[in-house]
């Protein structure tokens, strides 16, 4: 491998979605001083002080960390007991603000109602206190009562549904959109009552007919209010609600935050729906997901979700 080629391996295995560390140790391993010298001096990794010293960036070098941990974080969530690792989830998202919420949401409307549960005993135990208490007290905006209502849910999970019920809701759901001017729908009783007691059947239901009156489907007049949006996805289309996380998190110019949702859906789905969330990645985006993970994520990182989806 000539010089040129070398360093820009090196780049790539320090760039993107976890760390590339055959390439690291085959090539850095391997270089001589003058080799190391030309990638600092080429690499945007380092930068030189005033006294012409070349140094590691600090930016860089936080990212590096974050990088080499996904491997470790994906292994340990993966090993740990569904019900711990929600409850340290839900935590998470409390600790990060509301950027973080939509973790909540995934949580309460994807789980079951026993799953969802046994998160909620995992939090007593981690914590010493429940996940409703501390949603309660941590959020205050107006968010606060569907999150609370979300997280107490404890669903009917059968198959009946009340076509006549399923239908007067979504005039109801209609008729709080077109309020929407005058009370936020995330403030209306009778949308959190709807979306926090009904089975996920029922509101699927109430989705498809949501459509018949309005002409739209209901999470596609929710673009201002995101919160309520990700539980009307996770709650009626929950693979759709899937592959555009992952997608986003495996954008290269992604957040780190938004990043991390590469692990938490891999991991969580994978003993679920993981094979029907990588069929809809390919219906919208034209591509497999494990073929975006090849060609975005490193090392064995990226060896490990793509065992986790092959399973």
């Amino acid at each position: 491998m000539s010089l040129s080629d070398g360093l820009e391996a090196l780049d790539r295995a320090f760039s993107g979605h976890g760390i590339d560390e055959k390439s690291i140790i085959s090539i850095l391993g391997n270089s001589h001083a003058d080799q190391r010298q030309s990638f600092r001096k080429r690499s945007d990794f380092f930068v030189d002080d005033e006294r012409r010293f070349e140094k590691w960036d600090d930016h860089h070098v936080k990212i590096l960390k974050h990088e080499f941990m996904r491997f470790k974080n994906a292994v340990v969530m993966s090993a740990m007991h569904p019900w711990e690792r929600d409850a340290r989830l839900v935590k998470e998202a409390l600790q990060k603000g509301s950027e973080s919420y939509n973790m909540i949401v995934e949580i309460a409307c994807t789980r079951s109602s026993n799953e969802l549960l046994g998160a909620r005993k995992a939090y007593h135990s981690l914590f010493d206190q429940s996940i409703e208490e501390d949603v309660a007290s941590h959020i205050n905006g107006k968010e606060k009562k569907l999150l609370v209502a979300l997280v107490s849910a404890y669903r009917y999970e059968g198959p009946k549904v009340k076509e006549d019920h399923a239908k007067s809701e979504a005039k109801t759901l209609a008729a709080a959109v077109k309020n929407a001017a005058k009370q936020n729908p995330l403030e209306n009783d009778e949308v959190i009552r709807i979306l926090s007691t009904r089975s996920k059947p029922h509101l699927k239901s109430v989705y498809k007919y949501y459509k018949d009156i309005s002409g739209v489907h209901f999470d596609e007049e929710l673009d201002v209010d995101l919160i309520l949006q990700a539980a009307v996805e996770c709650l009626c289309t929950p693979h759709t609600y899937f592959t555009k996380v992952l997608d986003a998190a495996l954008k290269h110019d992604a957040h780190k935050h938004t990043k991390k949702a590469l692990t938490r859906v891999v991991v969580a789905r994978a003993d679920t729906d993981i094979k029907e969330i990588t069929a809809e990645y390919q219906k919208i985006y034209g591509v497999p997901l494990t073929q975006k993970i090849e060609e975005t994520v490193n090392g064995s990182y990226k060896e490990f979700l793509l065992t986790l989806i092959a399973k």
